[in-house]
């Protein structure tokens, strides 16, 4: 399989290229157009606010392109450069039986993937959201976030980790099958416990109190046929960010509403209840469902492939790794797949977009089309979201569609109810 070394260079380079392409004409595009604000947001977006999200834009994309040289430099260096059958000796001189080795040799890789991103995580809240005027989040509360995702992740993710390596040994040639159920139980349990026993962890959440707000919830949730018996609440989004948003979160009877107060401080009751009927048209539409059965499809097919992967010993030599084991078939799969498939991107980036206009079309139905188109303008404003991206960069990546289209799709269903 020596030819998977080459597929492998040449997929991480086409990727690192393409990627630092986009960034580039994105940078280019905003800044192009950062001194004049497009017609149809004119009186709606000040000139100083358009500037400000060119300049927003510009220092995140310019970031990314830096962590993208990384990225790649890293993935190089954990494969073909060695880095894994290193970590992997370290742990083999222990001593350490499996699968408890294979478990420390993984934890070792995420713990050291986690402390490369670490500087730009940094750059990123305490540069450019700083700089923004959107960060609000302490190097305190920034450590203890940081330690209680490391914890969740031990917590959670451990036990997940362990059952996959034990069944990768031992669990024969259909082991994929087995831990595809798991992954699915553990999926399922873990959007389900989400908005009562870990979104807690990082927020708080309070009943909304705004009765006529409420009211006016309620009527929609009614009108729409959908029952949320957990609850509408408001989510101290402010503690950590200025940026404004909203979203449904849980399963079946524990399916909650969730606003960021920086949200409702913003926009009028009328705007709320539009955007909160577009979330509605994701649940109504099917397009949660949609989404968790591919995630299911693609992850069965994903470690079909692994098991597969994992018996070819020219797996392992193709990308550096001279010792095969159930934790470097896993690591590897992990770092190389996603090169490889890089270029679908833009195919469920496309999906999510087709998505998002039809939960549009859904809100303008159900609530009024132009109080969405308002709320939006304002989210756009006050979150410095670019107006004017590059139809490539947005076309690759952009899950959404572009704020001039979403914007004057929505007028024009306004002015076809009149």
């Amino acid at each position: 399989m020596q030819w998977l070394t080459w597929a492998f260079l040449i997929a991480l380079a086409a990727e690192t290229l393409t990627r630092l392409w986009l960034g580039s004409r994105q940078i280019a595009a905003v800044q192009a157009h950062r001194n004049e604000v497009p017609e149809l947001f004119r009186g709606q977006v000040a000139l100083e606010d358009q500037q400000k999200a060119a300049d927003y834009t510009t220092a995140r994309v310019r970031q990314g392109r830096w962590a993208t040289v990384v990225e790649a430099l890293v993935k190089f260096g954990l494969t073909l450069g060695g880095g894994l059958a290193a970590v992997d000796t370290v742990w083999r001189d222990t001593g350490l039986a499996e699968p408890w080795r294979g478990v420390v040799v993984v934890a070792s890789v995420v713990l050291l993937l986690q402390l490369v991103g670490l500087p730009f995580s940094l750059w990123t809240t305490f540069r450019i959201e700083a700089r923004f005027g959107f960060n609000r989040v302490s190097p305190r509360l920034y450590v203890v976030d940081l330690a209680k995702q490391l914890l969740l992740a031990a917590l959670l993710g451990g036990p997940l980790l362990l059952a996959t390596l034990t069944l990768m040994e031992h669990g024969g040639a259909r082991w994929w099958v087995w831990a595809w159920l798991i992954w699915l139980g553990w999926t399922l349990g873990l959007t389900w416990a989400a908005p009562t026993f870990i979104a807690p962890l990082f927020n708080r959440f309070s009943p909304l109190t705004d009765e006529a707000l409420k009211k006016r919830v309620e009527t929609l949730l009614e009108r729409c046929g959908f029952a949320a018996r957990g609850g509408v609440f408001v989510m101290d989004g402010s503690l950590r960010s200025a940026h404004g948003n909203a979203y449904f979160t849980g399963i079946g009877r524990n399916k909650r509403i969730v606003f960021f107060d920086t949200l409702l401080s913003r926009i009028e009751p009328a705007e709320i209840e539009a955007v909160l009927a577009h979330e509605l048209g994701h649940f109504r539409l099917h397009h949660v469902r949609q989404r968790l059965v591919a995630s299911m499809l693609l992850t069965c097919g994903g470690l079909a492939l692994l098991a597969w992967l994992a018996g070819q010993p020219g797996f392992y030599s193709a990308l550096g790794v001279p010792l095969p084991s159930a934790a470097m078939a896993l690591l590897l799969f992990v770092l190389t797949v996603p090169v490889l498939t890089f270029f679908a991107t833009p195919v469920m980036s496309w999906w999510s977009r087709r998505h998002e206009r039809q939960a549009d079309g859904f809100a303008a139905e159900h609530a009024d089309a132009g109080k969405l188109a308002a709320a939006l303008v304002k989210l756009f404003r006050d979150n410095a979201s670019t107006l004017t991206p590059d139809r490539f960069h947005s076309g690759f990546f952009d899950s959404h569609p572009p704020a001039l289209e979403r914007i004057g799709r929505l007028n024009e269903l306004v002015l076809a109810k009149k």
